[in-house]
């Protein structure tokens, strides 16, 4: 069999029914079954991920691999590409330790309050090799009148404070809570205590871990008991420091993040030829459309246009060689690598 040449890849999504969940998914195109593991609500969708296991309180436990939908590897993983194209695709240098892609992004619908929670500080993580550290960035893409993000905690709150709110149950009295911005960009390092609000719909860019500790669960835990709490971890992997500001893009083409891990750019405007920059792979998150397409020097999707919700990976060799044209009203972020 002859070997394909790199192209670019369309990732089918996978689904993540959660308690905190809802429908919502369906409307940027994801076919969300009507029951899945006991529940009819989603919360998440995998857009890219090329994981050898899963914590069982994030992602279910087990691998979880992107599959392709498109082209000559349509049905195998992301995993199978970055094998067969090795340095075309991203430069061994940059994939994790494991040999996967160096990044996890997804689509998150809060119906309800997500549990108060955070990931491994670099000085937790220093010392606990099975913890592994998790920066991600949310780009708000819907929110509701009244709905917040908990980002961090108050000015003057300290860790002893922090402790005794979530011995006494109180954790939110003590975290600062903002009203999300639609089309703004949130980042949040490794070790902060956040949550993600009632009613607000994201793309979230993240590094390729799922290692949570969740703190406070809105009662959730005596309702459900399978999600339990890790206060003693999360407490030893509370970063106090304040959360960047977030990221409100003014012009149709923006930075929304910059960080050691990986760039969000935003490209919002009808546009006919815009080409990539040589600096692959890149993922494109098509948040919005009335037509996409990408066109390569190893082919066209003039047949099989991107939609709304889908997500496209550009392998590094031919990013280059890769331009966008886009009908109104189309909204993409780019993600890269720095």
């Amino acid at each position: 069999m002859t070997t394909p040449a790199p192209y670019p890849l369309i990732l089918e999504p996978i689904l993540k029914p959660k308690v905190w969940g809802g429908r919502r998914l369906e409307t940027l195109g994801k076919r969300l079954p009507m029951e899945q593991d006991g529940l009819t609500t989603f919360g998440e969708s995998w857009e890219l991920a090329d994981l050898t296991s899963t914590s069982p309180s994030g992602g279910g436990g087990g691998a979880a691999h992107s599959v392709i939908a498109n082209g000559p590897l349509a049905g195998r993983t992301l995993r199978d590409a970055i094998t067969l194209w090795g340095d075309a695709f991203i430069g061994l240098d940059r994939l994790t330790p494991d040999g996967g892609f160096p990044l996890l992004l997804k689509y998150l619908d809060a119906c309800e309050h997500l549990s108060v929670q955070n990931h491994p500080s670099p000085a937790y993580a220093a010392t606990h090799p099975d913890a592994h550290l998790k920066t991600e960035s949310w780009v708000v893409l819907e929110a509701e009148p009244g709905s917040l993000l908990y980002l961090g905690v108050k000015e003057g709150v300290t860790k002893a404070d922090v402790e005794r709110a979530v011995r006494a149950g109180t954790l939110p009295e003590v975290l600062h809570a903002v009203s999300p911005q639609v089309g703004a960009c949130y980042t949040l390092p490794s070790g902060c205590v956040h949550a993600l609000g009632a009613g607000v719909l994201v793309a979230e860019v993240q590094t390729p871990s799922d290692t949570t500790f969740r703190l406070y669960d809105w009662t959730r835990e005596y309702i459900r008991p399978e999600r339990e709490l890790h206060v003693d971890c999360g407490l030893a992997s509370c970063d106090l420091a304040p959360v960047p500001a977030p990221v409100t893009p003014e012009r149709p083409r923006a930075n929304l993040a910059t960080t050691e891990h990986y760039s969000i750019d935003r490209w919002n405007a009808s546009c006919e030829g815009v080409q990539f920059p040589e600096n692959g792979p890149m993922a494109v998150m098509v948040t919005r459309t009335m037509g996409c397409e990408l066109v390569s020097g190893s082919g066209s999707f003039a047949d099989a246009p991107v939609a709304r919700g889908q997500t496209v990976l550009l392998p590094g060799a031919i990013a280059g060689d890769t331009t966008m044209r886009a009908g109104p009203a189309t909204e993409t972020l780019v993600v890269s690598l720095p």
